[in-house]
């Protein structure tokens, strides 16, 4: 297996294959309705459905950056605002829950068509520890599933104050 492969391997089962840790991001939000999604069961944090548009922007911006377009915030922003509760309809979660599959499917192609010669080289942009710019490609890409995976924990544990 190359790194490559090994990366691939690490974001396939973060975001919805069998996980060492336990469930993985798509198990976590498995029957979680729009409202529950929209609700906010600890006082300042952020819901279940900011985090999933929140886990999409980013996984797209990465994306951009393996493809070489210069690093940045995400164009929809680091904090996407989610529907109000009288807009969170289910049509609108399942639509964030299509999206955030369609920014896994854009990252893995992305991942794909990266030379293992670049995996070393550092992305477009300097080094801005804030945008999380000026990494490896390696370093950029075991980030965003480390990211996945601290977003789908507080996710985890957004359920359990559900009573879910």
């Amino acid at each position: 297996m190359t790194e490559l492969d090994g990366i691939v391997d690490q974001l396939q089962r973060e975001y919805g294959g069998d996980a060492w840790y336990g469930s993985s991001l798509k198990d976590i939000l498995r029957n979680v309705t729009a409202g529950q999604a929209a609700a906010r069961p600890v006082p300042h944090a952020h819901s279940i459905w900011e985090l999933v548009l929140h886990m999409t922007a980013w996984k797209r911006e990465v994306a951009s950056r393996m493809e070489g377009r210069p690093a940045g915030e995400p164009p929809e922003g680091d904090w996407p605002e989610a529907p109000s509760d009288g807009q969170a309809t289910e049509a609108r979660w399942a639509e964030a829950l299509e999206r955030l599959q369609q920014a896994q499917i854009a990252l893995l192609s992305a991942v794909g068509q990266l030379s293992p010669s670049r995996l070393h080289a550092p992305v477009t942009d300097p080094r801005n520890r804030e945008l999380g710019t000026g990494a490896t490609h390696y370093v950029t890409l075991h980030g965003v599933a480390q990211h996945d995976v601290y977003h789908a924990g507080q996710i985890a544990i957004l359920k359990k104050a559900l009573g879910l």
